[in-house]
């Protein structure tokens, strides 16, 4: 559910604006499915932003052009408003580049993400340290305040920094798939996982297991107690949002 029509309208820079409509034309949101494993049910959905124009290899090209032109902040909303548009009735994880916290745009009343009519979290990549560290958390707070929650993402990928996840307090913790990649049970990697996700549970923190992708690497996530698991085994990222394939989950006992 987008905001509501009598919302205010907070004002904005129409050069930003007229900068950040053509390259948000460029993209579109894609949902990918995120599992209980123990319901065998659909948590939630990622949305995550794919490239239109065929001049363009990546989507991550797009976001680095707005974010050299300023406009990101913008951009960042109006896609935003898209995941929530298209989402399905369920829980929505919406990614966030740290660079949004030096605008403004996080915190107007009237964003999308504050009219979802299920949960939203926020996800933070866990490999890109925040600048302006106190900021960040004043911006967090008050985002948390309005019922948004917060996701760490990719845990394990190239670097850990657990202090990140005693500070910020997150509602969910996103396992790398470099950590997921080729698992298997009894391995010295299962054992480091299984770590990991009994440190959340300590933290109150939930764990999704990302890129799951094989009957073998799901076995070993599910026996290191995740409880979430995302990836193509269950369905690629799709718009409108794909269908879920519970044949390996449900042909586990347990």
């Amino acid at each position: 559910m987008t905001a509501p029509s009598d919302a205010p309208r907070p004002e904005s820079d129409p050069a930003t604006e007229d900068a950040a409509a053509p390259a948000a034309r460029e993209l579109y949101v894609a949902f990918q499915p995120i599992v209980n494993f123990e319901r065998k049910a659909i948590f939630g959905y990622e949305a995550l932003l794919r490239c239109k124009s065929e001049t363009k290899t990546h989507a991550v090209q797009v976001i680095q052009e707005a974010i050299a032109a300023g406009s990101w902040g913008q951009m960042g909303r109006d896609l935003r408003e898209m995941a929530v548009r298209g989402s399905p009735r369920a829980a929505l994880f919406l990614n966030l580049h740290p660079s949004e916290f030096n605008e403004g745009w996080l915190v107007r009343p009237d964003d999308a993400m504050f009219y979802h009519d299920e949960p939203v979290y926020l996800e933070i990549t866990e490999s890109v340290p925040l600048s302006h560290f106190k900021h960040c958390h004043g911006v967090l707070r008050e985002i948390r305040g309005r019922g948004i929650s917060l996701a760490i993402d990719d845990l394990g990928a190239g670097y850990s920094n657990l202090k990140y996840i005693a500070d910020l307090n997150p509602e969910v913790v996103k396992v790398d798939r470099q950590l997921i990649a080729n698992l298997r049970g009894e391995s010295r990697t299962q054992k480091l996982v299984a770590a990991l996700v009994k440190l959340c549970d300590s933290m109150n923190a939930k764990v999704v297991a990302e890129g799951i992708e094989t009957p073998e690497e799901l076995s070993a996530v599910i026996d290191t107690g995740a409880h979430y698991g995302q990836g193509y085994l269950f369905a690629r990222p799709a718009c409108p949002a794909p269908e879920v394939d519970w044949r390996m989950l449900r042909q586990r006992r347990g």
